[in-house]
């Protein structure tokens, strides 16, 4: 008799690891979906920011995007050239991408609402996953950190519009350079910063990889003007909850500014990629980085041996 997984996906696309194959390939179908409200003012760019962060999954994973379907909420009493911004935004990083969109769903909604299901493939055997960190290796970021600290402080219109428009534009950057300089320096560890933060992100990495991280807080690349903000206490509630999540496998240094650590905690939107890099690669890997033009990789930190349960821990 076949098993559940043979009569969804057929006997000869599953492999040993449960991955599902593609007939006839040696690559793999990968989906993701996201979608969420407005975080800026301005509809073309939310919806800019919705499609990267939709495409975020695929390029943490070293996927290659090949199409997407829409997911719209819309209130009946706004403008519908509002959505048309939207989605005009979404289009333009699909074809950033060269992601094919092919349409997609709406719904009459109270509130504004977008996001898009992301189809894609992948190497199985050349992949990027949150497992595989190594004591020793080096922990890069690529996006500095902040969005959800200027996004909490533009809800309550207390933030200058040239802060909103630096984050806006690390939020619509996509992923993709990043996630293919890693592959291609065979980087074993990866995962991308959303709502969970750096330290939850960092937490589910340290979980799968049997490791503890170290994350130095005085060598975060903070978007312009997040420093102060977040000192004004503008983080947002995901920062919080965030904390009370982790528990005990969050330490935090005596002395560090709490303003810092909730950056760590900040949930983050269409975040930078967390890499655990082999010491020996990340002289070349950050050369390449630097070439593509992602402007704000820095490094964070360093995997450590784990203790009785993997752990993060933020010091200064």
């Amino acid at each position: 008799m076949p098993t559940r997984d043979e009569v969804l996906h057929g006997p000869d696309t599953l492999d040993d690891a449960g991955v599902i194959r593609i007939p006839g390939s040696d690559h793999a179908i990968v989906q993701t979906v996201d979608f969420f409200p407005p975080i800026v003012d301005d509809p073309r760019e939310f919806g800019r920011i919705a499609a990267a962060n939709s495409l975020s999954d695929i390029f943490a994973m070293g996927g290659t995007p090949l199409s997407a379907l829409n997911i719209v909420g819309f209130p009946q009493d706004l403008p519908v050239s509002i959505l048309g911004e939207i989605l005009a935004g979404g289009a333009e990083k699909m074809q950033e991408a060269q992601c094919a969109l092919l349409g997609g769903h709406s719904v009459r909604d109270s509130e504004i609402k977008y996001g898009l299901a992301v189809t894609g493939t992948i190497n199985p055997d050349h992949m990027l996953t949150n497992g595989g960190a190594k004591e020793g290796d080096v922990l890069l970021l690529t996006k500095a950190l902040g969005t959800g600290t200027v996004s909490t402080a533009l809800n309550k219109s207390e933030v200058d519009a040239e802060i909103v428009a630096a984050a806006s534009d690390s939020m619509a950057t996509l992923n993709a350079a990043g996630a293919s300089i890693a592959l291609n320096h065979q980087v074993q560890s990866a995962t991308d910063v959303t709502g969970f933060g750096l330290v939850g992100h960092g937490s589910e990495m340290a979980l799968a990889s049997g490791v503890d991280l170290l994350i130095l807080a005085n060598a975060l690349p903070l978007l312009p003007g997040v420093a102060d903000l977040a000192k004004a206490g503008f983080c947002s509630g995901g920062s919080v909850r965030n904390r009370q999540h982790l528990g005990e496998k969050l330490q935090v240094e005596d002395g560090i500014e709490e303003s810092l650590v909730s950056l760590c905690l900040d949930s983050e939107t269409s975040g930078g990629l967390l890499l655990a890099v082999a010491e020996e690669r990340v002289d070349a890997l950050i050369n390449d980085l630097a070439a593509a033009g992602v402007a704000e990789h820095a490094i964070i930190g360093e995997v450590r041996a784990s203790s009785a349960t993997p752990t993060v821990h933020i010091q200064g």
